[in-house]
């Protein structure tokens, strides 16, 4: 059984976090806005793309079964 108190482990895991946090590379302002922009295309490409498959795909069903 660990001799520290609950309290203890706490607090030194907070420490834990806080050094862990000094260690992170931060992406800049500039980073971040060119790979949202980039998100955002990719996902307007994709949703373009599949409306276009659902609307071929429902014309064609529709065709073979007359309706």
């Amino acid at each position: 059984m660990n001799s520290k108190s609950a309290i203890g482990r706490f607090f030194s895991f907070i420490g834990d976090v806080r050094s862990e946090m000094d260690r992170v590379t931060w992406p800049s302002r500039g980073e971040v806005v060119v790979t949202t922009i980039v998100v955002f295309l990719i996902a307007l490409i994709a949703s373009l793309f599949f409306a276009l498959v659902d609307t071929a795909w429902y014309r064609i069903i529709h065709a073979i079964i007359g309706g």
